[in-house]
């Protein structure tokens, strides 16, 4: 099972950037193999998509809240996700989660749903102040 470590969260103000990583620090084979996503939940509210990113990396897919201001992108040689986050806003406050679904080469399509993810990391934390 593949394991994953979120970094890069921060307190930040409204406007800044931040870029988020997730790094498989065992499993790297299953990461590789793996369409990797990035959850956000805030206080009080449901765990929700934000962006994730097929297993070659061809294929990328953003919530509509995030379009524009999220890219999320991969480097499998180097088993990390990352996704930079500008123009941040308040309401992009919540603890951000990456995680794993392994997948078939030819299969493009990035589930939303937190159900469907197998391998979680702990989360960062992504606080924006006005």
């Amino acid at each position: 099972q593949v394991q994953l470590v979120e970094s890069g969260g921060g307190s930040v103000q409204a406007g800044s950037s931040l870029t988020l990583s997730c790094t498989a620090s065992r499993g790297t084979g299953t990461f590789s193999s793996s369409s990797i996503t990035w959850f956000r939940q805030a206080p009080g509210k449901e765990r929700e998509f934000a962006a994730g990113i097929t297993r070659n990396g061809k294929d990328t897919r953003y919530a509509d809240s995030v379009k524009g201001r999220f890219t999320i992108s991969r480097d499998n040689a180097k088993n990390t996700v990352t996704l930079q986050i500008n123009n941040l806003k308040p309401e992009d406050t919540a603890v951000y989660y990456c995680a794993a679904r392994r997948t078939i080469l030819t299969d493009y399509n990035i589930r939303i749903t937190p159900g469907e993810y197998a391998a979680w990391g702990r989360g960062t934390q992504v606080t924006v102040s006005s």
